[in-house]
This record gives structure tokens, sequence and C-alpha cells, in this order.
């Protein structure tokens, strides 16, 4: 496919021919469904989908009215109840109906949609199919046991841990160590800035981000 991209009257053609279909301007997902184009064609040409409604001579959502907090979280549970997981920002994008930043206008990070479907859907029984694909209980690196520090170096609270956890005094002569932890490939808790990256960068697709860059200057890291 990539030989041979539509070009940008190529895609605009495209949008006024599903418009037609559908007696109505297409979204995302109606456009991507009728034509077999995927938004990556149609953002070469475009800044955005809006844009490119707009260049096709038609408007996106023209009564500029807000959209009801119930209306997108069942978009979003319904693409959970396709895809069987949580989707990330990216796939979202791809494959939902509204833009990942109107959910976050609507209800904050994007990693907080679970929960706040899980507020909305638990006296909805037709809603019990996507709610056991949720998570229940917090993350395993949130769930740190309470564990004597190990006397082969120094033991700190950690930079985004409990308030009550014991501070141990610095050793300047060896390395500095955080609570153990035991997650996945990290030992101990982190007690700086690299140190969390590389946790987020571990937890990163569960809590629904996508990582673009990485670097040693500010910011340290970029998600979408």
């Amino acid at each position: 496919m990539s030989d041979n991209l539509p070009d940008k009257n190529q895609v605009l053609d495209a949008i006024r021919k599903c418009a037609d279909q559908l007696g109505h301007p297409p979204s995302r997902s109606e456009f991507k469904s009728k034509t077999g184009m995927s938004e990556y064609q149609v953002l070469r040409h475009f800044p955005s989908w809006r844009e490119a409604v707009h260049a096709a001579g038609m408007q996106v959502n023209s009564t500029n009215v807000r959209l009801d907090d119930g209306t997108l979280l069942q978009d979003w549970g319904k693409l959970v109840r396709k895809i069987r997981q949580i989707p990330t920002r990216h796939q979202y994008r791809r494959e939902g109906t509204f833009s990942p930043g109107v959910f976050e206008r609507h209800f904050g990070p994007w990693s907080g949609i679970p929960s706040r479907f899980q507020e909305f859907a638990k006296d909805r029984p037709e809603w019990a199919d996507v709610l056991t694909l949720l998570p229940i209980d917090a993350p395993k690196w949130q769930q740190i046991r309470e564990t004597p520090p190990s006397n082969h170096a120094n033991v700190v609270a950690p930079a985004f841990g409990a308030q009550s956890r014991p501070r141990h005094a610095k050793l300047q002569d060896r390395s500095t160590y955080g609570n153990p932890i035991d997650f996945r490939g990290l030992r101990h808790e982190p007690v700086n800035e690299q140190g969390v990256v590389f946790l987020f960068g571990m937890v990163a697709k569960e809590l629904g981000y996508m990582v673009e860059a990485v670097q040693t200057g500010f910011p340290d890291c970029e998600e979408e």
C-alpha cells in the first residue's frame, strides 16, 4: 500500500463519496469502514480529521454541543469489548469515534479512564463483560510490601511512595537503593528521575500510553 498512497484530491473525493452514502459527514470510524483508507493516509495531507472534512466542504459536529460523558465512555467501552483489552491512546485514535483529547478534557489523564468507566458501568449489567476486562486492583508497584531494608545497601523512601516508610541515613561510599519491590525486572523502588522513567516505561502500555521519545534532557520522556 505504501507504493500507492492516495493523493490529497483522492482523499477529499473519498470523504465526499462516503458522505453521500451516509447522508452526513462521516466520522473517522465510518470513513475507514466505508473506504478502507487508514487515518495515516488522511493525516499525510491534513493536520487533523476535522480539517480534512472541512477541506471536503463539510463541517464536523457543526452544532458545537458538548459531548455527554456517557457517550464518550460508551464508545470507549465498545472498543474495550472489541479488542478485549484497555486501548492505548494510539489504539483509540485509530479505532475510536472521538479524539483522545476529548476524553482527557472530560476525565483527566488517559490512564484514569478505566476507573471512570467502572463508576459509569457498575450498575449497568449490559457492560458486565467489559468490566471483567478492567483491572480491579492497583498496579503491583503501588502495592509495595513493608520489607526490612537489606543490609548491603542504603535504603531510602521512594520518590513516589507512602510517607509512612522509614528513611535511613545515606552512606556516601555506597550506592543508594529504594525499598525492595521485586517488580518484574526492577528489584528496588526508584530513587531518582531515571529510575522513575524506567519504571514508567515498564508499565506505560498497561496505563494506556505510547512512549514516543526518551532523552537525557527535559522532558525525560514524551508520550502520547
